[in-house]
């Protein structure tokens, strides 16, 4: 019987080390994101997480938690909103009336005739 009791502690150490580590990435990671916090306080947290790195964490989530989600939610943000910006630049990104105004400028130049300048309104408008 001791070792199912021995094979249950291992899986339970086993999910709290990984539970702990991914904590303290996540600590890591925020220290280095937040730009607020001074150099010198980021090397206390970072020297605390190395000694005492659960008493260090504990205090850590306490003392700055609800920042953590804000600085994580703002990354996440800029992120979505860096990969928007992108796409619309390859895809073109021109509105409707962008589209159909430059199709007028054809159209007025004697590029396209009517029928072309119809059918380029019509698939810009969708």
């Amino acid at each position: 019987m001791s070792n199912f009791w021995d094979t249950v502690w291992l899986i339970l150490m086993t999910f709290v080390l990984v539970a702990y580590l991914l904590v303290l990435f996540q600590i890591i990671v925020d220290l280095f994101r937040d730009k607020n916090l001074g150099g010198f306080s980021k090397a206390i947290w970072f020297i605390g997480l190395i000694f005492l790195p659960f008493l260090t964490a504990l205090l850590y989530i306490i003392a700055r938690g609800r920042g953590m989600s804000e600085r994580q939610a703002a990354a996440v943000h800029e992120a979505r909103s860096e990969t928007d910006a992108y796409i619309r630049s390859i895809a073109g990104g021109k509105s409707a009336a962008g589209q159909i105004a430059e199709a007028k400028a054809l159209l007025d130049a004697g590029t396209i005739n009517a029928e072309e300048f119809a059918k380029l309104k019509v698939k810009a408008l969708g």
